[in-house]
């Protein structure tokens, strides 16, 4: 069987409200929720848990998936990786600088465009936009 959730784009205006509008989405029924981190979304979309548990094929329908584009884009993406490097000891910086650089450069990944590839990583689920 199939099942559809949607996501609320328009909810989405920062990092930590991806986060909430994902736990609103597939953590409803559960007692606890994600994280706000890019392995977090991965492991649930392996479906194990949540709304995905048990579940052969999905579809997210990501309604104003442009307004999440824009909030996920590279200001709030330079401003992760920023704070990353701002605890030295706790990351590896070498990757994280050569990201901010590709950013800063106009060719690197904003966090919405690993958010999809995430999502394109797990073939079960089909990613909607609307």
């Amino acid at each position: 069987m199939s099942v559809e959730l949607t996501l609320q784009g328009s909810a989405i205006v920062d990092i930590p409200s991806l986060y909430a509008e994902l736990n609103r989405v597939f953590m409803a029924d559960e007692d606890w929720a994600l994280g706000n981190s890019l392995d977090a979304l991965d492991d649930l979309l392996y479906g194990g848990y949540g709304a995905l548990q048990g579940q052969q094929a999905v579809t997210v329908v990501w309604q104003d998936m442009e307004t999440s584009r824009a909030a996920l884009g590279v200001a709030a993406t330079t401003a992760w990786l920023q704070h990353k490097l701002d605890q030295p000891g706790t990351f590896n910086t070498a990757p994280l600088q050569a990201q901010l650089l590709a950013l800063q450069q106009g060719h690197g990944q904003t966090y919405f465009d690993i958010v999809l590839e995430i999502f394109a990583s797990h073939p079960d689920i089909r990613l909607q936009p609307a």
